[in-house]
């Protein structure tokens, strides 16, 4: 009964999330471009980017055994259309901005392309790569997801760096209409709101890096509420289909489901004391009949009274096991239905500890090539990282206090951190690539400043952008899911308002021209006075 309404409650739910997800992105486009134009050419790209992406897994699971399930069809489009959607929003206000510097669109456009395909292309690489660490999971369902969101992404940024530039030229400038950038015209960046939150960090950066860290460490405690031991069957579902009625009521009565046992496979020998040592554990029934199986071993099963998903069901399992490990020369093995969720949640947990420092290393890799710097690098992996903590705490006690949920998937952490880790990192990329390329003329502080203001109102829209995406999955009666976007947009949210505009710019203020060591890329590293910090905010040309 459960299986049929869960069946009914997501057919069709495909179409329904691209949909719903197109639909959020138009909204948020049309808001960020304020032309009833421009959105179009983005959501075109991501459309055609989410049909090659599934196309080429589609092929993949056919001829390669590539193994995809629902969960990954859902997550690959949502993560097609926001990445895709992110980096148009990076394309077209680089090529915005170049446009006013140059008269002939075709050469704002390579300039364009030259300054922002980097960041691009860095940002990419960091997620397809990191969701290509969840191959090493030994869960299949995770292992198959890496290569599914990989291939997502890769072909994502070859649709954004070659059909949207193309579309644009093609258009010219009256595509940004009623706001055409015409040659010549000001740069509206250089005064807007970020240039005045960098200049409100300016004189006391050190302060305002201490005291932002130390909120989102408080915000980190939350880590402590979250529950990943799991859900029952009752439990997974954000709303009671009927048959979880049923089961509840027949509950109550004393009619529960007996279907779920231990399964048992032993030494014949043994057999007797194998029965004997599961004889006492708690809310483990009496062992049933005995059969034979060939090559001296047989099999019997007990009924577990617990939900089969539930932590007590798990708690049985354990005890069975290792009663049944205790009998010498048996040989024993205890599987079952709970067995089985109490193995994947072990190797959700063996997997969390494996690959999340492997997402880190390859992250903190691709950083320390792109910057050419050991500092920058790793300040902004433990901005991410404390990002995390911060998201997962709030997260935690949102779904214990807010929506009412029993607790956790045990492989939601593990998601949650190469979502978070990967895509979070994205944001870094786009701010610090651009203080990069203003060190060279102006310094690593008046660098900060103007990164922050020219990029500041692109990455906030992309991280709007990605936060909306992903809160779309908790239209699913999932909890997984339902927790799982609440969690990565949190977290978007946190990088793009706070980590990266407030953090990283005081940082970066703060250490100067240290952040590129050991390069010698600002060896002045010159401090800014008061009245220099209040200039506008002039871009490299």
């Amino acid at each position: 009964g459960q299986a049929a309404d869960s069946a009914e409650a997501f057919e069709g739910i495909d179409t329904n999330l691209i949909f719903a997800t197109l639909g959020v992105v138009i909204v948020i486009l049309l808001f960020t471009y304020r032309s009833p134009v421009l959105w179009l050419l983005p959501i075109l790209c991501a459309v055609s980017a989410n049909f090659i992406a599934t196309g080429l897994v589609y092929l993949l699971a056919k001829y390669a055994g590539l193994t995809v399930n629902g969960q990954s069809q859902a997550i690959l489009s949502i993560l097609v259309i926001g990445a895709g959607t992110d980096y148009a929003l990076l394309l077209v206000a680089r090529y915005r901005e170049e446009l006013r510097r140059h008269e002939d669109r075709h050469e704002a456009m390579a300039f364009a392309l030259h300054r922002a395909a980097p960041a691009i292309l860095a940002s990419a690489a960091t997620v397809a790569i990191g969701m290509l660490c969840l191959s090493f999971a030994e869960l299949n369902s995770t292992a198959g997801l890496g290569p599914v969101l990989a291939i997502g992404v890769a072909v994502t940024v070859l649709v954004m760096v070659t059909l949207l530039p193309a579309l644009l030229v093609i258009c010219g400038r009256w595509v940004f209409w009623p706001k055409r950038p015409a040659f010549g015209s000001a740069e509206p960046t250089a005064a807007g709101l970020w240039a005045r939150v960098g200049r409100a960090i300016s004189p006391r950066p050190r302060r305002v890096w201490v005291v932002t860290t130390g909120l989102l460490l408080l915000a980190c405690l939350g880590l402590f509420r979250l529950d990943t031991s799991g859900l029952s069957t009752e439990e997974s579902y954000t709303k009671e289909f009927d048959s979880i009625k049923g089961q509840k009521l027949l509950t109550e009565h004393g009619l529960s489901d007996n279907s779920n046992t231990v399964q048992v496979t032993t030494a014949t020998d043994e057999a007797a004391d194998v029965e004997s040592a599961l004889s006492g554990i708690d809310g483990l029934g009496a062992p049933g009949e005995v059969r034979e199986l060939s090559g001296g071993r047989s099999w019997f099963e007990a009924t577990i009274n617990a939900d089969v998903s539930s932590s007590a069901a798990a708690d049985i399992v354990e005890a069975s096991r290792e009663a049944a490990h205790a009998v010498d020369g048996a040989d024993a093995l205890v599987g079952g239905g709970s067995a089985f969720y109490l193995d994947t949640k072990i190797a959700s947990e063996r997997d969390s500890k494996v690959i999340m420092p492997l997402v880190l290393g390859v992250v903190l890799l691709i950083l320390i090539g792109l910057l050419r710097a050991l500092v920058a690098p790793l300040i902004l992996i433990a901005t991410v990282v404390l990002s995390f903590g911060a998201a997962l705490g709030i997260s935690a006690l949102l779904f214990e206090y807010v929506f009412g949920f029993a607790g956790s998937d045990p492989g939601f952490p593990l998601f949650a951190f190469v979502f978070l880790v990967a895509l979070g990192i994205d944001y870094n990329i786009f701010l610090m690539t651009r203080v990069r390329e203003e060190t060279m003329a102006y310094g690593t502080r008046k660098g900060s400043l103007i990164g922050l203001a020219s990029t500041g109102g692109v990455i906030t829209s992309a991280g709007i952008v990605l936060a909306a995406t992903f809160l779309v999955l908790g239209s699913l009666p999932l909890v997984f899911l339902a927790e799982l976007g609440v969690a990565v947009a949190l977290g978007v949210m946190l990088d793009t308002m706070i980590v990266r505009s407030v953090l990283v710019t005081a940082l970066n203020l703060d250490l100067g021209g240290k952040i590129w060591w050991p390069s010698k890329l600002d060896a002045e590293d010159r401090r800014l006075d008061a009245a220099e910090a209040e200039q506008p905010l002039e871009t490299v040309h």
